[in-house]
């Protein structure tokens, strides 16, 4: 830790730019982490708040919104959010990334936590009331389009609601908004 903070504070004005992109990708890994290990926070709350009978069903779906998620966010979602949006509504390119320099993984790395969150919030909401299955393709759909199509229209460069000035703060609306509205179409259902 001592090392991160003295190369995060320290780097000197001179340093080379591939110097500062080593300390934005350590500064985004260690981001990612940290919302990663949410993940272990969410599975301890919606299993606290269920009945024991249920509690490993609520801890295995908090373990696969990272797992499937990491697999079809990097297939499909970072296409739709980052990919060239020429309509303002989603990406067309960029689909299951190969060649790409280490910013773009940091991104996708950071980005597959956040959908993961959103469709956690999903699953706190549900907890109890879906099958183990029906919820993994609800995960799928949260984490392979409608994260990445709502991020593409806040997020993406030309989005229709960036063109538009739209700020979102810290994921509240991208994140949190999309899991909120997420978990009560899943209560309602």
């Amino acid at each position: 830790m001592k090392l991160f903070l003295i190369t995060l504070f320290c780097l000197p004005a001179s340093a080379s730019a591939v110097q500062a992109d080593d300390v934005n990708m350590v500064w985004l890994a260690t981001a990612s982490a940290l919302v990663f290990l949410m993940q272990a926070g969410f599975a301890l709350l919606e299993s606290g708040m269920s009945r024991a009978k249920n509690a490993l069903n609520v801890v295995m779906k908090n373990y696969t919104d990272v797992c499937l998620g990491t697999l079809v966010f990097w297939a499909l979602g970072y296409g739709l959010m980052f990919g060239d949006n020429p309509s303002g509504l989603f990406g067309t390119s960029g689909f299951a990334p190969k060649d790409v320099d280490t910013s773009t993984w940091g991104i996708i790395l950071f980005q597959i936590m956040f959908a993961a969150t959103a469709a956690t919030i999903a699953s706190g909401a549900m907890a109890e009331r879906t099958r183990y299955n029906a919820y993994l393709i609800g995960a799928a759909v949260i984490i392979g389009f409608i994260y990445p199509v709502f991020g593409s229209w806040v997020w993406n460069d030309n989005g229709w609601l960036a063109q538009l000035g739209f700020v979102d703060f810290a994921g509240s609306t991208v994140v949190h908004s999309v899991g909120g509205w997420c978990a009560l179409a899943g209560i309602l259902v």
